[in-house]
């Protein structure tokens, strides 16, 4: 007999403004503490330096994961130029420095290369498996990888300020994976000297914003209260890249038995993945073919 869960069986999406000095796996912990969830998981790893928007699934909306892992993000961050370090941050130790100090025009004819697909190298202290281990385990340890490119697609890299000759803020819009870290290290590089990020912030991650997002001290405050219900978002926002595709009483019966559910419209192609709903609520997400859907992820009630 299967031990049942303890906590509550709520699911959603509930966005923290993380701040600095804690690790996204912590916020984790202490949102399902708060909200006694029995499940809780996020999409998308923050540096425990870096600030910003953190979305939190509960329960049935950690099925939705993998659509905000994929969707875009924003980020906002000052590279620290003339200064590589161990980490590529403002943690690690500095290995390198350079007189050298681009002007604005410099920078600018610089981050064209940094646009569109490219192709980014992760930090030696990150979270990429290297024959099973963590790169940053191994990094601790003293040893050093030769880490394989990885594609990255950049929607938008723009100045956003140039407070002083050593410092440049950015914006950068991308897609899945992307290392910050990097961009500050190659985009130093690239000038013909060095840099690192002093600060990182992500602004928006899909359709979740940091502005909007509660504080640790809101947590910690209205936490075991019920409190927290009120800032919980519907899963189905974790969809909103996919076609929706209302289904009957009984598709939808079908649908969470595992089984191919009629849809009564259909703005989706042949082949593509979308998602059923019934009064509003989701269904399952699956593969749209001739009128029906064919589950791969069935949400429970």
């Amino acid at each position: 007999m299967a031990r049942k869960q303890k906590g509550r069986a709520i699911s959603g999406w509930l966005v923290v403004d993380k701040p600095a000095g804690i690790t996204s796996t912590a916020v984790v912990s202490k949102v399902k503490w708060a909200m006694d969830a029995q499940k809780a998981g996020h999409a998308g790893t923050l540096d425990p330096d870096a600030t910003g928007v953190l979305a939190i699934a509960l329960g049935e909306a950690t099925k939705t994961v993998p659509y905000i892992t994929d969707a875009l993000k924003c980020y906002r961050f000052v590279v620290r130029l003339g200064i590589a370090t161990t980490t590529d941050d403002a943690e690690g130790a500095v290995t390198e420095t350079s007189a050298l100090r681009p002007t604005d025009a410099e920078i600018a004819a610089a981050l064209p290369a940094f646009r569109g697909e490219i192709e980014q190298i992760p930090p030696q202290f990150s979270a990429v498996k290297v024959d099973g281990e963590r790169a940053y385990d191994i990094a601790r340890g003293g040893g050093a990888m030769e880490l394989a490119a990885r594609p990255l697609w950049v929607e938008k890299l723009d100045i956003i300020a140039r407070p002083d000759p050593d410092h440049v803020e950015l914006e950068m819009v991308c897609g899945k994976g992307g290392y910050v870290r990097s961009i500050a290290r190659d985009l130093g590089a690239a000038l013909g000297g060095f840099g690192h990020v002093l600060w990182l912030r992500r602004t928006w991650s899909g359709p979740f914003e940091a502005d909007k997002g509660i504080s640790i001290e809101q947590l910690d405050a209205l936490g075991k209260t019920g409190a927290l219900d009120a800032f919980l978002l519907p899963l189905e926002l974790g969809l909103g890249d996919l076609p929706e595709l209302p289904t009957t009483a009984e598709g939808a019966t079908r649908l969470r038995h595992g089984n191919p559910g009629i849809v009564l419209t259909s703005n989706a192609e042949y082949g593509e993945e979308a998602w059923a709903s019934f009064e509003g609520r989701a269904v399952a997400v699956g593969t749209y073919k001739a009128g029906e859907l064919h589950p791969s992820r069935v949400f429970n009630d």
